[in-house]
């Protein structure tokens, strides 16, 4: 782990203290818990989905020619 110093006001530090003791967990560890879901909700990297789009591209067939374009309307006859 990497030592770090952060500045936090009396209220977020009295807050984290008391969650701290009803948790039964350390405040360092509450502050790596906060940081680790800040990143997972973070903007997601749009190189990597479109990777992840263009995997499929051709990978699939379909038995009508106009799939792409009247989408909505198969879509609509497949859930009647």
């Amino acid at each position: 782990m990497v030592r770090t110093q952060i500045q936090l006001t009396e209220d977020q530090a009295r807050k984290l203290r008391e969650i701290s003791v009803l948790r039964r967990e350390s405040v360092a560890s509450l502050v790596r818990k906060a940081i680790d879901q800040f990143i997972m909700s973070g903007d997601p990297d749009r190189s990597l989905l479109y990777r992840q789009a263009e995997s499929i591209i051709g990978k699939y067939e379909a038995d009508k020619a106009d799939i792409s374009i009247n989408h909505d309307h198969y879509l609509e006859e497949a859930f009647e």
